[in-house]
């Protein structure tokens, strides 16, 4: 029988890529170019999603219109998100550094 061999250390992790679209091969961006191809964070549920920017300090908000809203985070670092809905009313609520955010706090961009 062989003697074990020793495990070699693992490769690094390599960063995330933007999304890319299988038609087009183009950056699935759907918030305005000027924030850029990577959020520091995103996600959505049903038909709400956002992107969060910190070193923009901006946050797009796409309710399901397709069309996206950018606020002002207002020195807010963002570090989670609670999306609230019942009928036909929906909440999205931000936790930042300084507490929750709520949208309706924030101005728009």
């Amino acid at each position: 029988m062989k003697p074990m061999e020793p495990m070699k250390p693992m490769k690094p992790m390599e960063s995330m890529k933007p999304i890319k679209s299988f038609e087009s091969g183009k950056s699935h961006r759907w918030w305005p170019e000027n924030l850029g191809d990577s959020p520091d964070t995103a996600g959505g549920q049903n038909e709400m999603r956002y992107a969060y920017f910190a070193e923009k300090d901006r946050l797009a908000i796409d309710e399901g219109s397709g069309t996206a809203t950018v606020y002002d985070t207002e020195g807010h670092k963002v570090s989670g998100v609670q999306q609230h809905q019942s009928g036909s009313s929906k909440k999205i609520v931000f936790t930042s550094n300084q507490g929750e955010m709520d949208l309706d706090a924030l101005h728009k961009v």
